[in-house]
């Protein structure tokens, strides 16, 4: 007689009821969970990139001299002034030569462009804390779609000075460095030849340092005369992804930011660093990707 094997045990229903909702109890404990972790602390984990940057025309007098980068601060919608105030207190601390703000200091989001309108002022108004006395910024997309002028205005009156295509020298032991900044590239008009014109390019001991804010534009400025001139570009605008998955590529880039999209390239003659910014957009959320404040220290090489 053949034997039948016996029946696999089967849970009763209210026992499976009671592991389905375990399951779902424990799936949302853990969503919340990240949710909470990179909606609040990993969104203000704020991180100091310390970096060398060699430039081969540096003049002797600026060897050592510290560049304090910061981005895409988007306050109001998310970012709250208590953030912007810490990041202000930070880089006070960083014994910076200049300060270079590259762009989306306001947000036109879900909450409108009014909405917007109304951060610009005291976005500007905490950056001018800033004790460093030499500040200069650029305008980012969404700056551009809140309102280039007002925001422009705004940082004006406090005491930042704000490259629209446009350049101004920055002088140190009888040497010069060239800072240049264009218009954005995704809402604005980019003047690359009117940022970096021929009289400024290619002078020996008197590098170009060119703030855009988004870093693919890169790519596009070294087919030009003005791109080539420039030593290094510093950007923003990705945000680093914002929300990185291990052993994933970033899943929401913008345009203009999505090939090159955090830390330090090197592109034919040109170095490029892409800063993670400040702020969020989107969503409230940072996930292995902290908000960064970068300080540049020069060296010649």
């Amino acid at each position: 007689m053949d034997l039948m094997p016996p029946p696999s045990p089967v849970a009763p229903p209210s026992q499976r009821i009671f592991s389905r909702r375990l399951f779902l109890r424990t799936g949302l404990a853990g969503a919340a969970g990240v949710a909470l972790y990179s909606g609040e602390l990993a969104r203000h984990w704020l991180e100091v990139t310390e970096l060398e940057i060699k430039l081969k025309n540096l003049p002797a007098g600026f060897e050592g001299v510290r560049f304090v980068q910061l981005s895409d601060i988007h306050l109001g919608e998310f970012t709250e002034d208590f953030f912007l105030k810490h990041a202000v207190e930070v880089i006070n601390g960083l014994r910076a030569d200049a300060v270079l703000l590259t762009g989306d200091f306001v947000t036109h989001g879900f909450m409108g462009r009014s909405f917007g309108e109304r951060h610009a002022w005291p976005c500007a108004e905490i950056l001018s804390k800033l004790t460093c006395p030499k500040r200069f910024a650029i305008m980012g997309n969404h700056d551009e779609m809140v309102g280039a002028d007002l925001v422009t205005e705004a940082l004006r009156q406090n005491g930042i000075t704000v490259l629209r295509n446009s350049y101004v020298p920055l002088e140190r032991g009888g040497g010069r460095v060239w800072l240049a900044g264009v218009d954005d590239v995704v809402e604005g008009r980019p003047e690359p030849d009117a940022a970096i014109p021929p009289v400024i390019r290619n002078q020996p001991e008197e590098p170009v340092v060119l703030l855009c804010h988004a870093p693919d534009y890169a790519d596009w400025l070294l087919r030009g005369g003005a791109g080539k001139a420039a030593s290094l570009m510093l950007s923003g605008h990705t945000h680093g992804g914002q929300i990185r998955i291990p052993f994933l590529p970033p899943f929401d880039l913008p345009p203009f930011g999505r090939e090159y999209v955090e830390g330090l390239f090197r592109i034919g003659p040109l170095q490029l660093y892409v800063n993670r910014g400040l702020g969020t957009v989107g969503l409230p959320f940072r996930l292995n990707c902290p908000p960064e404040i970068t300080a540049i220290t020069l060296r010649r090489g």
